[in-house]
């Protein structure tokens, strides 16, 4: 079969933990020709390491460390968009949609090395089924605007998730059923330690970046999809999605900024996404399949060294993005209204509200860049003779 699903897993440390991905696969009658895998690393790291598990499970794939990723880049005409990936940070998933748009595979994963499936769940399989999914789904709201990932058992845990707006707390939720027939993205979520910022880490009495509070399967019950018009967070290292989407998906430029801005790519790019579902008419699922996260120990308040300068632009961003798009009808054009309102708009108010203007400018290259790989693959073509 060929393989139609580009899987990403930005890796320094533990590749080796796509070993059990490939067996849970195997476990559950998952097709693994299906799967080509795209480990995006750095110079100091082993890649030969990496090369060598891929060969040994038998999956396709490739790694990329800096140095193959310049060359990628030359290769396909785009030099001049290097400057995309931020070097040494997990925004370098962007490498690995821009290698997915140029080879045209239908369905994307993020995996990050920190998480492990669980035994009882087809990883892959249930992603694709949650793509498919046409039917009536647990439909969520707030009086704020914005969904709380961790709803279901927030009364028991307390729980909000990292980028959720501290302005956005203390909501009121209300669900309902309604039908979804057009998903486009599909948000796994995970159990032990949960994905939280680095303030309410300290709230819970960790010094060592993990939370002690801890999930489990019991704190999520029904999969379900926020409202349109709601927003919510998207992590992401348990998340597919189909390709149609990648022109609003961009990982944005963190931690290697001037302003020192880190960990909100996925988070920001979550939001961009949710607002290009709502006008588009599309869904995000959220739910099943769970994974395992096992983030390492390290130090809380270097996350929040991480974070702080980023933590003021995360209460407005959305509300940036919730006016833009509207009368837009593809994914690029959704896109390219939130990246000239943000390159565009003055935010002196807020602290590195210049950064938001920053992010802007590599917004348009992204889409500018995707228009290079379109014709550079139609370049390969070769046109077809006149009858």
């Amino acid at each position: 079969m060929t393989a139609d699903i580009c899987v990403m897993v930005p890796t320094i440390r533990n590749h080796e933990c796509m070993r059990s991905y490939f067996q849970n696969a195997r476990d559950h009658g998952f097709d693994l020709d299906r799967l080509f895998v795209v480990l995006i690393t750095e110079d100091f790291c082993d890649t030969d390491a990496m090369e060598q598990m891929l060969d040994e499970e038998g999956v396709d794939g490739a790694v990329y460390d800096g140095t193959a990723r310049e060359a990628w880049f030359e290769a396909h005409g785009a030099s001049g968009y290097s400057h995309l990936i931020p070097e040494a940070s997990h925004a370098q998933t962007s490498f690995g949609l821009l290698y997915m748009w140029a080879n045209d595979y239908e369905y994307g994963v993020f995996i990050d090395d920190d998480t492990l499936p669980h035994d009882d769940a087809d990883f892959f399989g249930t992603h694709m089924e949650n793509l498919a999914y046409e039917g009536e789904i647990e439909t969520v709201s707030s009086d704020e605007q914005w969904v709380n990932v961790l709803y279901q058992n927030e009364d028991e845990h307390g729980l909000y998730p990292r980028g959720y707006p501290y302005a956005a707390m203390d909501e009121t939720v209300s669900t309902e059923q309604s039908r979804v027939d057009d998903v486009v993205a599909s948000q796994g979520l995970w159990t032990n330690v949960p994905d939280l910022d680095a303030v309410r880490i300290l709230m819970d009495g960790d010094l060592q970046g993990q939370a002690q509070t801890r999930t489990t399967g019991a704190d999520f019950d029904d999969d379900f999809v926020a409202a349109e018009g709601q927003y919510l967070t998207v992590c992401s290292m348990n998340l597919a999605f189909r390709r149609e989407v990648i022109p609003a998906f961009y990982q944005l430029p963190m931690d290697d900024n001037e302003w020192d801005v880190g960990r909100f790519d996925d988070i920001w790019s979550g939001v961009f996404l949710k607002r290009a579902c709502d006008v588009l008419g599309k869904q995000i699922y959220n739910g099943d399949p769970l994974c395992e996260h096992n983030k390492a120990p390290r130090s809380t308040f270097s996350d929040l060294t991480n974070e702080v300068h980023g933590l003021e632009l995360n209460e407005h961003v959305w509300e940036i993005v919730d006016d833009a798009g509207a009368d837009a009808d593809s994914y690029a054009e959704v896109f390219e209204d939130i990246a000239v309102a943000m390159a565009d708009g003055d935010f002196s108010d807020w602290e590195n509200g210049a950064f938001l203007n920053y992010c802007g400018e590599f917004m348009l290259d992204w889409l500018a860049c995707l228009d290079e790989l379109d014709d550079a693959a139609a370049e390969q073509v070769p046109a077809t003779a006149d009858d």
